[in-house]
C-alpha cells in the first residue's frame, strides 16, 4: 500500500465509485479545548481488547487516554483497534461506533487516534502526547489526505494545526461525510516554529505515514474467508505471506470488468501475522469480490483479480483480459449460503462391508435426452435424484461422484480451481446458489432411500489459471521446490496453510452439505513433505484420520494420478482409519481372465487382498474395481487389446473391435459377467462404473474426454437387462450371505478350502494352470445365533475357469441333510446364466456332484436344506 507524500500529490479518480474529488470531499477541522475534549471523551467505558504482550491495565483510562508506551513495545501489533461501550441509548444513537488507534512516532511519543460514526459524518479525533519538540519546533501541523488504492488517491490536501491541550498534549478533530467512506485518512506531522514555514517532517517509527481506516474497520483473522457478525458486517480474511500489499476489490455488477471500488489493505492495520483482513458494513451494494496480490517476482500480477480461496459462493465468471486473455475470473459472492431444510434428514452410516458403490458423473449421468427428464433437470444434482430407481434396482447404497468443485472446464473436474463451491455446471440453472441447493437436495433424498454420497477430490493439484495462482504461490504451490514435479499447478498439500484449507474444506463439505465421505485422487501425492521427500507420518493424513468429525467419515485413498493417467502402488500410511482403491485388484483380475496370471494372485484378492489389508484393517478397507472413469470402459476391456492399450491388460476376444462373429461376441459377453461376478463374490467393497451395466463404449479410448454421455435407451437393450439383472442378483446374494461375502474381517483358515479340478489340490506352482474353486464353509455356530436363521445357511462353492478348455469339476459333500444348487453359470445362456431360486445339481455318484463347466466362465453353488425350495427371490433386499 502506498503511503502519501508530504506533499499529498494524487491523482484523479478513474473509478464510478471511486472516493470524492477535491469539491466533494467535506472536511472539517475544530479546534478542541481541553474541557470539550475531556466531556466527550470520558463518558466512554473503554472495553480494550488487549493483545500478546501487553500490559493488562484498568479498564476505565481517564480523559487523557494515558498509556504506558511499554505495551506497544512487547507487543507484536503496533497499530490497534478497540472498541468502545457506551453506557445510554442516546449515546449509542450518537456515537454507534469508536475505534481506536495508537501510534509510536519516530521521535517519541505517541499518537491516539479515535474514529466514531455520528449521523451522516465519521468524526476523527487525533491526541498527540509526548511528544519531545525543540523550542524552536513549537507548532504541530497535520498534513494528510485521502485515498483508497495507489490509483484512487484523492488531490484534496489536508493542513491544519493543533491545539495545545495541556504541556505534553496535542488535539484536533476532523470531520468527513460519511457517504464517501470508505477510505483510508494518511497523514504525517510538521513541526515548525510558523504554521506556514516548513519544518521538521514526523511519521510513525516504521518511517511511514499514520494511517487509518474510515468508514470499514481493520476486520479479523479468523475465519478465513467471508465471514457475516450479527450487525451485518462484512468480514474478508485472506492469506498471503509474500504479498508485499493486498487490494480488496468489490464489483457492483457480475458483468462489469473492473471494480467499483479498490481497497488497498494496510499492512500494519490490516494484516495479522500472514493474514490480511477488513470488515466493512453490510449496507453496500456491492455483489462480488475479489483480491489483487502484489509483490515482487513473476508469482504476483497486480493486475489479475484472484479468487478467494474459502468463497463459499462463486459468482459468474467473466472474462479476465491477463496476458493470453483466454482465462476466466471466478468472483466471490458477497452472501450468505442459502438456507436449507435438512430436517428429517437422516445420514445412513452404513458399514464399510455393506456398501456397493456406483461411480458417477453428475452431468454425463442424465444430461443425454435419452433420461426423458425436463431441460433444467438433466445433468444437474437434481437429475441424480431422479434415477434413484435405477440405482436401488442395482442394489447400490452409495453413489462416488466424480469431482463437483468447480473446476477447469476445458480439462476436466479433475483439475479443480476452488475446493469449498459445487460447480454451477450441475445446478439447474447454471446458477451457484442453485447449483447449492440442488445438491443438497439430492444428498437429502439419496440419504432417505438408504444411499450414502461419496466424492472424489483432488487436492494435489489445481487447474492452471484461475485458481490459486497468484495469491502467494510460494506458499500454496512446490515451484521449483521437487525436481521430478514438471507441473506448475502442484498443490504443497503438508504445508500447514494448505493443510488446514484442506480440512476446512472437507469439514464444509460434511457439516453444510451432509456428505458422508471422500475419495481422495492422486493420494500418492498427499505422502510428500514440503520439498517433495516422501513422508512416513504425513501430517495431512494423519490429521483426517483423527479428527473428530472427518474420522467418522469414510476416507478413501486413490492413488491414480489425472497427470501420468496411471495408478501407482505405494503402502499408504492408514492409522486403521483409511480405506484404499485396489488397484492390484483391478489388475490381477484382468490378467487371470485374459489368462496371463498366477492362481495365488487370483486366490488373494478373492479374499480380500490381505498382502495390502492384513496391516490392523480387514478387507472391508478394500475398494474393489473392474472398470473406471479414466482408461476403458468394461465392454472395451473385452473388445479391444492393440499395442496402445497394453498398459489396460486387456483382451479382445479374439477380433479387435466391433465384430459379428458370433463366438467372438458370446466369449466377450461370458467375460462381461465374470468380471462382474468376480467383484461381487470378493471380499472388500464392490465399485461399479456408470455405464457399464447397461455397456456404454468409448470406442477403445483411454482419454477421458471420449466418454459419452449415458445412453438410457442402452438400459432396455437385451444386453442392458440381463446385465442389470445380474447386478441386482449379486447385490441380493452379497446381503443374503453377508456371513461370507460382507465380511469386516477375513475368513479363518478353516472357513475356506481350495480346490483344483476334480477335488485335487490347487496347481499353485504351475503357470499355466488356469482353474481355481474355493468352498466358503459357513459358520454354523454363528448361523444357529443368527436371528435370520430361519433355515440353516450352507456352504458356497466357487470356481472359475480362465483356461480355453472345458473343466469337469467335483463338488465337495455336502453336509447331511443338504444338497447342492447352482445359483450362477456364466456360459449358460439368458435367463439361466443365473437364478434366484437355485437349480438342483443331482448326485452322480455315491457322495459326490460332478458338474461341467465350459471354457472361459465362473460358477457358483450353494449348499440348501433339501427340503428348502426356495431361495429369496431377485430383489428382496430392496
Amino acid at each position: 500500500m502506498a503511503t502519501l507524500p508530504p506533499s499529498l500529490t494524487i491523482g484523479p479518480c478513474c473509478l464510478k465509485c471511486g472516493a470524492p474529488d477535491s469539491s466533494r470531499l467535506s472536511v472539517v477541522a475544530r479546534y478542541l479545548c481541553k474541557s470539550k475534549v475531556g466531556q466527550s471523551l470520558q463518558r466512554i467505558d473503554v472495553g480494550r481488547k488487549l493483545f500478546p504482550g501487553e500490559v493488562v491495565q484498568s479498564a476505565l483510562q481517564p480523559p487523557h487516554f494515558s498509556l504506558d508506551l511499554r505495551c506497544f513495545a512487547a507487543s507484536r501489533v503496533s497499530v490497534e483497534q478497540t472498541e468502545q461501550t457506551f453506557t445510554s441509548t442516546s449515546q449509542v444513537d450518537e456515537l454507534k461506533k469508536l475505534s481506536t488507534y495508537m501510534f509510536r512516532t519516530e521521535i517519541g511519543g505517541q499518537v491516539k487516534i479515535f474514529v466514531r460514526k455520528k449521523s451522516v459524518k465519521y468524526v476523527v479525533d487525533i491526541e498527540v502526547s509526548s511528544l519531545q519538540l525543540s523550542g524552536d519546533n513549537n507548532k504541530l501541523v497535520l498534513s494528510g489526505g485521502v485515498y483508497r488504492s495507489d490509483h484512487d488517491v484523492k488531490t484534496n490536501n489536508i493542513e491544519t494545526p493543533f491545539i495545545a491541550r495541556s504541556s505534553s498534549e496535542l488535539a484536533l478533530e476532523l470531520e468527513f461525510e460519511a457517504k464517501e467512506a470508505p477510505f483510508y485518512f494518511s497523514f504525517l506531522l510538521k513541526a515548525s516554529s510558523d504554521a506556514n514555514s516548513s519544518g521538521l517532517e514526523i511519521r510513525s517509527h516504521r518511517k511511514t505515514n499514520f494511517c487509518v481506516p474510515i468508514g470499514f474497520d481493520q476486520g479479523y483473522p479468523v475465519p478465513l474467508g467471508l465471514s457475516f457478525s450479527n450487525d451485518g458486517s462484512m468480514n474478508f480474511a485472506v492469506y498471503s505471506r509474500n504479498a508485499e500489499s493486498l487490494v480488496l476489490c468489490l464489483y457492483d455488477d457480475t458483468g462489469s470488468e473492473k471494480p467499483a471500488l479498490e481497497l488497498d489493505l494496510d499492512p500494519y492495520v490490516n494484516r495479522t501475522g500472514d493474514i490480511w483482513h477488513a470488515s466493512l458494513e453490510g449496507a453496500w451494494t456491492f455483489v462480488s469480490y475479489g483480491y489483487r496480490c502484489k509483490g515482487d517476482g513473476d508469482a504476483f500480477h497486480a493486475e489479475r483479480v484472484l479468487l478467494d480461496p474459502y468463497a463459499k459462493i462463486i459468482g459468474s465468471s467473466i472474462p479476465n483480459h491477463y496476458e493470453s486473455g483466454l482465462l476466466l475470473k471466478h468472483l466471490g459472492r458477497l452472501c450468505k449460503e442459502p438456507a436449507f431444510d435438512w430436517s428429517g434428514d437422516v445420514c445412513p452410516n452404513l458399514p464399510l462391508e455393506k456398501l456397493v458403490v456406483y461411480r458417477l458423473n453428475v452431468m454425463h449421468f442424465t444430461e443425454d435426452k435419452s433420461s426423458k427428464l425436463p431441460a433444467n433437470v438433466a445433468g444437474t444434482f437434481s437429475g441424480v435424484t431422479e434415477k434413484v430407481q435405477h440405482l436401488k434396482y442395482l442394489g447400490i447404497n452409495a453413489v462416488l461422484l466424480e469431482p463437483i468443485f468447480t473446476f477447469d472446464e476445458q480439462k476436466g473436474p479433475y483439475f479443480p480451481c476452488h475446493f469449498f463451491s459445487p460447480t454451477s455446471l450441475y445446478g439447474p440453472s447454471n446458477g451457484s446458489i442453485s447449483a447449492i441447493n440442488s445438491i443438497k437436495g439430492m444428498v437429502k433424498n439419496l440419504h432417505a432411500n438408504g444411499i450414502e454420497v461419496l466424492l472424489e477430490v483432488v487436492f494435489t493439484h489445481t487447474a492452471e489459471g484461475g485458481a490459486l495462482q497468484g495469491l502467494d504461490d510460494e506458499s500454496y504451490y512446490y515451484r521449483n521446490r521437487v525436481e521430478d514435479l514438471e507441473e506448475k499447478n502442484a498443490l504443497n498439500c503438508n504445508y500447514p496453510v494448505v493443510q488446514q484449507m484442506i480440512l476446512d474444506s472437507l469439514r464444509h463439505w460434511v457439516t453444510e452439505f451432509h456428505i458422508d465421505g471422500f475419495c481422495f485422487i492422486n493420494a500418492s501425492c498427499l505422502l510428500r513433505g514440503f520439498h517433495g521427500e516422501h513422508l512416513s507420518r504425513p501430517p495431512l493424513v494423519e490429521a483426517i484420520a483423527f479428527d473428530p468429525l472427518l474420522s467418522k467419515t469414510k476416507v478413501i485413498a486413490d492413488c491414480w494420478d489425472p497427470h501420468e493417467m496411471m495408478p501407482k502402488e505405494i503402502h499408504f500410511p492408514h492409522w486403521k482409519r483409511w480405506a484404499e482403491m485396489n488397484t492390484k485388484f483391478c489388475s490381477d483380475i484382468r490378467n487371470f481372465l485374459r489368462g496371463e496370471d498366477a492362481l495365488s494372485s487370483l486366490a488373494t484378492r478373492l479374499c480380500g487382498s490381505g498382502d495390502i489389508f492384513s496391516d490392523g484393517r480387514g478387507p472391508a478397507f478394500s475398494f474393489n474395481f473392474i472398470a473406471r472413469n479414466f482408461g476403458l470402459p468394461l465392454v472395451d476391456l473385452v473388445s479391444f487389446s492393440n499395442a496402445e492399450l497394453a498398459s489396460e491388460l486387456s483382451w479382445n476376444c479374439g477380433e479387435e473391435g466391433p465384430t459379428s462373429n458370433t463366438a467372438v461376441l458370446e466369449r466377450r459377453l461370458k467375460q462381461i459377467r465374470n468380471y462382474i461376478f468376480i467383484l461381487f463374490v470378493s471380499l472388500g467393497v464392490p465399485v461399479l462404473n456408470m455405464g457399464d451395466e447397461c455397456g456404454q463404449s468409448s470406442g477403445g479410448s483411454l482419454s477421458y474426454g471420449s466418454r459419452k454421455l449415458l445412453d438410457w435407451n442402452a438400459m432396455t437393450t437385451g444386453f442392458g437387462i440381463q446385465t442389470t439383472q445380474f447386478i441386482s442378483f449379486l447385490s441380493s446374494l452379497r446381503v443374503r450371505r453377508s456371513d461370507l461375502l460382507q465380511r469386516r474381517n477375513f475368513l479363518k483358515e478353516e472357513n475356506i478350502e481350495w480346490h483344483g479340478s476334480s477335488q485335487s489340490p490347487p496347481e499353485w506352482e504351475d503357470p499355466s494352470c488356469k482353474f481355481l474353486a474355493m468352498t466358503l464353509k459357513a459358520d454354523k455356530a454363528e448361523s444357529l445365533l443368527s436371528s435370520e436363521a430361519s433355515e440353516l445357511k450352507g456352504d458356497l462353492f466357487i470356481a472359475i475357469n480362465a483356461d480355453d478348455k472345458t473343466e469337469n469339476i467335483i463338488l465337495p459333500p455336502c453336509p447331511e441333510g443338504m444338497a447342492w444348487r447352482r445359483l450362477v453359470d456364466t456360459a449358460l445362456p439368458y435367463p439361466g446364466f443365473f437364478l434366484a431360486d437355485g437349480k438342483a445339481v443331482l448326485e452322480q455318484m455315491a457322495g459326490l456332484v460332478a458338474y461341467e463347466m465350459k471354457s472361459r466362465s465362473c460358477t457358483l453353488f450353494e449348499a440348501c436344506t433339501e427340503d428348502s425350495d426356495i431361495v429369496p427371490s431377485l430383489h428382496s433386499h430392496h
